[in-house]
């Protein structure tokens, strides 16, 4: 009886372990350079101090949050790619496929820099750049906070299997309430600036934080059906 053989297939996650050790890497360098304010920083979902401190719009260019940007964006392609392979999306996503791992990223790079150049646009043609300025600093702040605290987590979903659908969906979860919790907290911040300019707030918030993500979930739910 002659043995059927069948081929091995083998995954290729060195990609993978490399992007992690070299974001983890720099979150530690980023955290030894600015030691104070990363204290500050991992202590944002808890106390709104570094908010207060690092107001100012200057710190959008600076290489604390530029640093921290890039660990943003590979941590939230990796936990895009893993949720659409616990949910078997479209058909069966394989979470070590490089390139579907680079068109999620450069997807979000332009996502995430377009919606910035479009908000400075409608912010000048509204006149309240300094307070869009400010809110987007706030935005990026939290949003990379998140990006951090999922980073180990995607990490260990990464290299186990027959990870539960509840698990990304209770990522999900928490990072909605951490970002509304930061939409509440610039508001109270910034409620001067807001009060004064209600109309032009509400629009900008209507056009720019609601519809994007309207049209992107409904593009995604489209896809898939």
């Amino acid at each position: 009886m002659i043995e059927q053989l069948h081929p091995r297939i083998i995954e290729n996650k060195d990609w993978a372990t490399l992007l992690f050790v070299l974001t983890f890497a720099v979150v530690a360098m980023t955290k030894s350079a600015y030691e104070t304010r990363f204290s500050e920083f991992s202590k944002l979902i808890f106390s709104d101090k570094y908010a207060k401190i690092y107001r100012d719009n200057n710190h959008l260019r600076s290489s604390f949050t530029v640093g921290l940007f890039f660990v943003q964006v590979i941590s939230y392609a990796f936990f895009i790619q893993l949720t659409m392979h616990i949910f078997e999306y479209p058909g069966k996503t394989d979470k070590t496929d490089w390139l579907l791992f680079i068109q999620i990223a450069t997807f979000l790079l332009y996502f995430i820099l377009a919606k910035f150049l479009i908000e400075k646009i409608v912010a000048t043609s509204f006149n309240i750049d300094e307070f869009a300025d400010l809110f987007n600093l706030q935005k990026v702040t939290y949003r990379t906070y998140i990006g951090i605290l999922i980073l180990p987590v995607n990490a260990i979903l990464f290299y186990y299997d027959n990870i539960p659908q509840v698990i990304p969906l209770v990522i999900i979860a928490i990072s909605l309430c951490i970002s509304l919790y930061s939409y509440f907290i610039s508001i109270k911040t910034y409620q001067n600036a807001i009060i004064g300019k209600l109309f032009y707030f509400i629009l900008y918030l209507c056009a720019l934080e609601i519809a994007p993500y309207y049209f992107l979930y409904y593009w995604i739910t489209k896809g898939s059906a």
